[in-house]
């Protein structure tokens, strides 16, 4: 069964972001263990491509790291297999068309439905032609995460109304990244996604504090946080786990 809709019941949603396989595979599990026991309620765990258009520096070099010590689409299955197995929190992939492309649209999502992960998020995925992967997921009661950006616009009711699982608000123009300040006017962007929406809302790019998160989850279902998790595994490298738990807490405790 999909849990997508379990991160949103009675609460504002904290949704934690690791590039599966940085800087290790067991370092990858211990960072998202981290995340749930400091009370995530969904993660998204990275599928690194050699080509992110949509991440900045700090996601794509976690890309390069993973790929460097062998991360594959088969390990990154592994990994969240690993997690299913010690955790019933909705897991969904993160990653670009051309890993999900080659490894065969059905292969891919039977394989999320054998291990329990529950969705799919390509930035680089249009909308107009999300039902070429969509319709497949749909088989295997995948979700495919809709996005919507500052730039979507008049697209926005069509995108909000077709969405399942949640829908990811893109904050601000341009890539992933810590943001000093969130400058988009998502009150209106919100006011017309709850208009047309029928499943919950979460905002993400460019959250990294407290006070950032506490606004975002005021305007939204949920927050979502990336590259400031990613940037303590650059950090601490294989000892980043109780940062990412103390981190995670401070954020989670602010959107409560």
């Amino acid at each position: 069964m999909n849990k997508i809709k379990n991160a949103f019941e009675n609460k504002k949603a904290f949704i934690g972001f690791l590039t599966a396989g940085n800087p290790t595979f067991d370092a990858s599990f211990e960072n998202i263990m981290a995340m749930v026991k400091a009370g995530a309620d969904l993660i998204e765990i990275g599928i690194p491509f050699s080509d992110p258009i949509a991440e900045g520096p700090v996601i794509q070099e976690a890309n390069i790291r993973a790929l460097s010590n062998g991360m594959t689409t088969d390990r990154a299955f592994e990994l969240a297999e690993k997690v299913r197995r010690e955790t019933d929190i909705p897991l969904c992939f993160m990653t670009y068309l051309n890993p999900v492309f080659k490894y065969g649209y059905d292969s891919f999502f039977a394989r999320c439905k054998e291990i329990g992960v529950d969705g799919l998020i390509c930035p680089d995925l249009p909308f107009e032609e999300k039902a070429e992967a969509a319709v497949v997921a749909k088989k295997y009661d995948i979700s495919v995460i809709s996005l919507i950006a500052p730039t979507s616009e008049e697209r926005i009711k069509s995108i909000a109304a077709d969405a399942d699982g949640f829908i990811y608000i893109v904050s601000s123009m341009g890539v992933t990244g810590v943001r000093s300040e969130i400058k988009t006017d998502l009150e209106s962007i919100m006011k017309t996604v709850k208009q047309y929406a029928h499943v919950p809302a979460a905002i993400g790019f460019g959250i990294s504090r407290p006070e950032q998160a506490k606004k975002m989850s005021e305007l939204s279902d949920g927050v979502i946080v990336g590259s400031a998790i990613v940037k303590l595994v650059a950090q601490y490298g294989e000892n980043a786990a109780p940062h990412i738990y103390e981190y995670v807490s401070s954020l989670v405790s602010a959107i409560r």
